[in-house]
């Protein structure tokens, strides 16, 4: 699943290309039509497939921000604000092209599920794999409350804060680090791939309880993360499986990586080993973490 830096690359991609343009027309898939039809909320969420449709034809493109791993695009119609909140799921892709052959991967291009005809040409184009992803317009964030409920941003300076705070209730307090900091409660945007090369840097062994770590010790983990979320931003993210930026671009954090699905420990050359922990396989040093 694409995590904060993923989103925030495809926002600064996207952003340039589609900022200031309005949408003409909009086209879902058959795939998402049928499903809704029977009563699944399936990619076009909170909102029947015709609304939708009608909704968001007129709408200008104002200017795209990121909130945790969610994609704000924020637009108006009549001068009347609204937001088309987009989350990736597991193989969401958004594209800007002239036409859905210009998608070059046959895969991204047999499963284009939302197309938005620009008025001055051209197409912007949701793809999804797996259909995991999903497009909610609202008026405001107050419209859809799991929305309230995410972690201040990472970088921002009440987060630290927050995430000392959030260690210290019953709730989390016994849980294992790994699963309370992917817990977009306590931090946002920071998934599986993140959490692992944080864990490893600091040397914790991802199954002991957040708890059990010194607050001097958190205080490093959050700045760890921190680091490592920001080190990927500036690589293009980790184009790992079916994450890709607009377009089909890649990122290159998948190469800086050091314990991210690795069979040995680059530091002691000690064999790796996994363990389930909140759903997730957690892959760690037995040797460097405790």
């Amino acid at each position: 699943m694409p995590e904060l830096p993923e989103v925030e690359g495809v926002v600064r991609s996207l952003a340039p290309v589609s900022a200031g343009r309005t949408i003409h027309s909009v086209k879902i898939s058959e795939t998402v039509l049928s499903a809704k039809q029977i009563g699944k909320e399936a990619i076009v969420k909170g909102i029947t497939s015709e609304d939708f449709i009608s909704e968001m034809a007129g709408m200008k493109i104002l200017a795209l921000t990121r909130r945790s791993k969610y994609i704000y695009f924020h637009v108006e119609r009549d001068e009347e604000p609204y937001l088309l909140v987009s989350h990736l799921g597991m193989t969401g892709a958004w594209f800007v092209v002239d036409t859905l052959d210009d998608i070059k991967e046959d895969r991204f291009r047999r499963h284009v599920h939302v197309t938005f005809e620009m008025a001055d040409g051209g197409l912007l184009v949701y793809s999804d794999i797996r259909r995991f992803g999903e497009l909610r317009l609202v008026r405001a964030e107050s419209d859809y409350p799991p929305l309230l409920e995410m972690a201040p941003e990472p970088f921002s300076d009440e987060a630290l804060q927050h995430f000392l705070a959030m260690c210290e209730t019953p709730k989390y307090a016994r849980k294992p680090i790994k699963e309370v900091i992917m817990d977009g409660h306590v931090i946002s945007g920071c998934g599986n791939i993140y959490a692992t090369e944080a864990l490893y840097k600091m040397k914790i062994h991802p199954n002991r309880s957040a708890g059990r770590i010194s607050k001097e010790r958190k205080i490093e983990l959050f700045r760890t993360i921190v680091d490592v979320l920001q080190e990927s931003i500036r690589a293009g993210g980790s184009s790992i499986s079916d994450y890709r930026n607009i377009n089909g671009e890649a990122g290159t954090m998948q190469e800086r990586l050091k314990m991210y699905g690795k069979k040995f420990c680059p530091e002691c050359g000690t064999g790796t080993k996994s363990l389930k922990i909140a759903g997730r396989t957690s892959v760690y040093c037995p040797s460097c973490q405790h």
